[in-house]
């Protein structure tokens, strides 16, 4: 190591470390269940994206997930009122209790809703020394009113990548979501619903997976170096 170490003179050779499996597989598992926040992209009185998430919701707490749904309801636009507005510190606080989220949206002129944007947009990609969804796990879902797409899950996969989370491969995309429900709002047997089930069963399994070694996993070369050259700009101040 150290000879391949010598022959990369850019290096911060006190900063670098080589992955270690025993970090990325600790002895002391947490025992309480996974927490996952649940958030949909409509405001209709029958809402489709928050039917899926329900349903979803319940699939979660059968397989022994604490879960939280999040009404959107009353959330202001971004940068249109202080984050001190009560939705938006409901919003954020469920986001840092969250070891994992689904996101769940209508497709609208081939893309997710504002509604939907909204809400990711109020959560802060750092809160102090506090990323609120980084290494935490991501599933995504979308319904839609006519045939079958993937828009809408393909843009939240790339706020998740934004945000820093860890997406899982499965998805769902619900066609025709009116046609999928009953006259008591559940979800009726298709190879939709089992997609759905699918999704929810990785996302508690890579929640499971990932969320002990989470902080671990995120603990990247740039930002130690960042850190590093902070605190010696700090220590080496002429004044104070």
């Amino acid at each position: 190591m150290s000879d391949a170490l010598n022959d990369m003179p850019s290096l911060r050779a006190d900063l670098f470390r080589a992955p270690d499996l025993e970090q990325l597989c600790p002895a002391q598992r947490s025992t309480h269940a996974p927490r996952i926040l649940l958030l949909y992209g409509s405001l209709r009185k029958r809402s489709f994206s928050r039917l899926v998430v329900e349903e979803a919701a319940r699939m979660l707490q059968a397989m022994g997930a604490e879960v939280r749904i999040y009404n959107p309801s009353g959330l202001p636009l971004p940068d249109d009122a202080p984050d001190t507005h009560p939705k938006v510190v409901e919003l954020r606080e469920l986001a840092q209790w969250a070891e994992g989220m689904v996101w769940c949206s209508p497709e609208r002129h081939g893309a997710m809703t504002g509604i939907m944007k909204a809400q990711i947009d109020w959560i802060p990609l750092a809160v102090g020394a506090v990323r609120p969804t980084q290494g935490k796990t991501l599933a995504v879902m979308q319904v839609s009113g006519g045939s079958q797409s993937f828009n809408a899950v393909n843009q939240m996969r790339v706020l998740g990548r934004w945000m820093r989370m860890l997406t899982i491969p499965n998805q769902s995309s619900v066609a025709k979501a009116f046609l999928e429900f009953d006259d008591n709002d559940r979800m009726k047997p298709s190879a939709y619903y089992d997609r759905v089930v699918d999704v929810m069963e990785e996302l508690v399994k890579f929640t499971l997976l990932t969320r002990d070694a989470a902080g671990y996993l995120v603990d990247r070369y740039s930002e130690r170096k960042e850190s590093a050259e902070e605190l010696s700009r700090r220590v080496n101040q002429k004044s104070i």
